[in-house]
């Protein structure tokens, strides 16, 4: 329970690390911040193909793989679809707005950014409860690494719409504090109810891999440097399997 503590804690906390260059720096490099994210699109991705499906499979067999994972993409798409919000990437360029629109833009971002911080947090703690020797330790790497460059894209958006430096910095914490929480409550529901776990894990999965396809990939590739953030997507994917195969 320690290590979930503070595992969990420190994936979460990396969102606010992410955050800090956004609020120092004045300017950044698009490419990086491409190539980060698709490092850490390719290590959920191996995370979710090579670990989390394959223990659903032995635990609970295909039907639990197939529920799970498709309540996972269905979870995620309800939630987009019936809660406005609005991607980042579609307001990057959006630079001059109307003052009176600020907070309400800044709002829906935020939003979105805690919308897919709830299945992330879940992952974590299912992960975690699920009994599997390393498999948490795992998932809280590949998400926490993810975190980083989510939360200096959030910091970066509120202050490039006028948002003071310090509340941008404490808006990106407090949606990674979002899944903190998430990690917790999956934590608890896999305690409640030890059958959960083979269709817990196929959900972490799904989700993830709807992170990655939908949202991370895509963005990670707006910027014309698709080629690096391909060459990255794999360099994660492969320091993910190294990791699960030799730890």
């Amino acid at each position: 329970m320690e290590e979930f503590i503070t595992a969990s804690g420190l994936s979460a906390l990396a969102t606010a690390i992410g955050a800090i260059p956004a609020v120092i720096l004045k300017n950044t490099t698009h490419q990086a911040k491409d190539m980060l994210l698709a490092f850490s699109a390719g290590m959920m991705m191996a995370a979710s193909t090579f670990e989390l499906i394959p223990e659903s499979l032995t635990l609970g067999g295909y039907s639990a793989v197939i529920f799970g994972i498709f309540l996972g993409m269905f979870v995620l798409t309800m939630l987009e679809q019936n809660i406005p919000h609005e991607h980042i990437e579609q307001n990057h360029t959006r630079r001059r707005m109307e003052m009176n629109m600020i907070d309400r833009k800044a709002l829906l971002v935020i939003t979105a950014i805690t919308l897919h911080n709830i299945p992330e947090g879940l992952s974590v703690g299912v992960s975690y409860n699920s009994g599997i020797e390393g498999l948490g330790f795992l998932i809280a790497l590949a998400i926490g690494v993810q975190n980083a460059p989510e939360g200096f894209i959030v910091a970066f958006f509120l202050v490039q719409q006028g948002v003071r430096k310090t509340s941008a910095f404490v808006l990106a914490a407090c949606t990674g504090l979002m899944e903190w929480i998430a990690a917790f409550l999956g934590f608890w529901l896999t305690s409640f109810a030890s059958t959960l776990v083979p269709v817990g894990l196929a959900f972490a999965a799904g989700s993830m891999i709807y992170i990655v396809y939908k949202e991370l990939i895509p963005e990670s590739h707006g910027d014309g440097f698709a080629l690096s953030a391909t060459y990255s997507f794999t360099g994660g994917l492969l320091l993910m399997i190294a990791m699960t195969w030799f730890f």
